[in-house]
């Protein structure tokens, strides 16, 4: 027996001796955790999809080995509204969010399912005005466009909500009218099954139509059904100008009443006359959540909105989709009647174009028409009505009319020193309401808003290392931990052992926004390098073409395997 304890001993300083390998050691960077504490110099592991090990990785060693010494290791960022479930069809790789370090874009104001044979029917005239962006809807559920993603192959994460609207059109097409009974209740069960395929919950946005037919008690009853699965409720609220109130103590009714947790898409405060509203607004959300309710809120870092001409027209217009909008518009009689309104004060609808308060700030972006495009893209409202010889009014519905779609508009609203404010409010994680972007090819036809390349870029250049309105740890909270901890999701939005390897590295010193209204298809530079499921996607501030995405599904996901 004596001579065996020497070959143990000797066996034992054979495996202390070999080094610890890993897939990808990251060394010497300040990692920040997600949780808003400072960042600490230290090292990570990553073996496969995961984070393996944080902490002293001296006597490790790496397949592939990543000097971060000077930059910040953080987790993967979340887009908490995103608007890339079309482009990511075209463009897996997801380049402008990629570059920013956003591995999770959470979308569904409108989501693609369910799908009815009538609205694929509607959507595929649609892309026949516009056949560069047509693509072949090979789905019905929302599962099924999941599927359709992962064939596809894509480069982030992707998560979705099930829209209030989309399920409405479902059942009643657009009119403007409450679902009888025998309808909410397909409508209950359409959401039902959008849940179980993975839902985060339910979603609208009540300032457009046919979404703003939909009474409270109507949202109510939907979110109800994602209540039972664990989801929330977020929302483009009713109004954001002069109904703000009355459209947040709509959306606390609806958390209360339907018993869930509730979002307010792109927290702002439309139209001057609005801009005093700050204090009452925080004060009635706080007032919520000490009653024990969950609201939260997100934001774009910009002080302009970008939607479309419909934002200026009265609901009713727009009643049964966009040719009998279109056929309205042509009648003289009706014609005068909405121009009437559309020139009138009202809390009734949300009026942007009146919000804006001057012709000159809303800016128009996107056509399909190419003569449009190319002769008006980038011009104001108020410049194109001095072309046409008529009001501003008339001329946007005539630019209606011929370009046959909603027309892409920027609208210059908010101001800044309330963006400030709003980013200091430890409830707002941030979403770029806007497509995640390549710069080349089709991409490049179309202005959009800049956010599209640089919401995530401009906090973390401009609002946190530039104007210290948070510290650099706690907007990293903000973009990770805070929104994936709103939506429940598991193992992502932090670094932990056991995590998911989604990982941002960045240097703080020069990471900066580039994009501009008049030159918005800038990438965003100083992310260095990001991982997505343990593969690298971004590599030197480079795209590596890998497409390591997935789905990430809600609390009520059912397994069809």
């Amino acid at each position: 027996m004596k001579k065996i304890y020497p070959l143990i001993f000797f066996v034992f300083v054979l495996i202390s001796c070999k080094k610890q390998q890993y897939d990808v050691v990251i060394r010497g960077g300040t990692v920040y955790d997600g949780s808003g504490k400072p960042g600490a110099v230290t090292d990570v592991g990553i073996n496969a999809d995961t984070l393996a090990f944080i902490g002293d990785l001296s006597n490790a060693v790496g397949k592939k080995e990543i000097d971060a010494k000077g930059l910040a290791v953080a987790p993967g960022f979340i887009n908490m509204l995103s608007h890339c479930e079309v482009s990511l069809l075209f463009d897996g790789n997801s380049q402008s969010d990629i570059r920013q370090g956003v591995t999770l874009e959470v979308f569904g104001e409108g989501s693609m399912g369910p799908m009815s044979e009538a609205m694929k029917k509607d959507d595929e005239e649609a892309m026949k005005r516009d056949p560069d962006w047509a693509y072949k809807i090979d789905w019905t559920t929302l599962g099924d466009y999941f599927s359709s993603l992962e064939r596809r192959q894509i480069s982030p994460n992707v998560a979705s909500f099930v829209s209030a609207a989309t399920v409405r059109v479902h059942e009643l097409g657009y009119a403007n009218r409450a679902p009888s009974s025998e309808e909410l209740e397909r409508m209950k069960a359409l959401v039902k099954q959008a849940m179980e395929d993975g839902a985060m919950g339910v979603t609208t946005a009540l300032i457009y139509a046919p979404a703003n037919y939909a009474k409270t008690e109507e949202l109510i009853e939907l979110s109800k059904v994602a209540s039972s699965y664990g989801g929330m409720y977020i929302a483009h609220i009713r109004s954001e100008g002069n109904s703000m109130l009355e459209a947040i103590d709509e959306t606390i009714r609806i958390a209360r009443e339907a018993n869930l947790p509730a979002e307010i898409y792109h927290l702002k405060f439309s139209g001057k006359n609005n801009w005093n509203k700050f204090d009452t607004v925080i004060a009635m959300i706080d007032k919520a959540n000490k009653s024990g309710l969950k609201i939260t809120a997100d934001m774009y870092t910009y002080t302009a909105g970008a939607t479309g001409l419909d934002a200026a027209m009265p609901p009713w217009l727009q009643e049964g989709g966009i040719k009998e909008w279109i056929k309205r518009m042509k009648d003289p009689v009706i014609r005068k009647k909405a121009l009437l309104e559309m020139r009138t004060p009202t809390n009734k609808w949300e009026n942007l174009m009146m919000l804006a308060g001057d012709f000159d700030n809303v800016l128009l972006l996107g056509f399909t028409n190419d003569s449009l495009r190319r002769n008006f893209a980038g011009k104001t409202l108020g410049q194109v009505a001095k072309i046409y010889g008529k009001s501003p009014e008339e001329t946007a519905m005539d630019l209606v009319i011929t370009d046959g779609t909603r027309v892409g508009t920027a609208y210059f609203l908010m101001t800044e020193e309330n963006v400030k404010r709003q980013i200091a409010l430890p409830y707002v994680s941030f979403g770029s309401d806007a497509e995640s972007s390549t710069a080349s090819g089709n991409f490049l036809k179309t202005p959009t808003h800049p956010r599209a390349y640089g919401n995530f870029s401009r906090l973390l250049g401009k609002y946190v290392r530039d104007e210290k309105v948070i510290p650099l740890e706690e907007a990293i909270r903000r973009l990770t931990s805070l929104p994936a901890g709103n939506l429940k999701v598991k193992k992502r939005g932090s670094l932990a052992p056991g995590y998911f390897a989604d990982l941002a590295i960045f240097d703080p010193e020069k990471i900066q926004d580039h994009a501009a209204f008049e030159k918005p298809h800038q990438y965003s530079t100083g992310m260095v390098h990001v991982f997505v499921n343990g593969t690298q996607v971004l590599e030197n501030g480079e795209h590596t073409n890998a497409k390591p995405g997935r789905i990430v599904r809600g609390a009520g996901w059912v397994s069809k395997k």
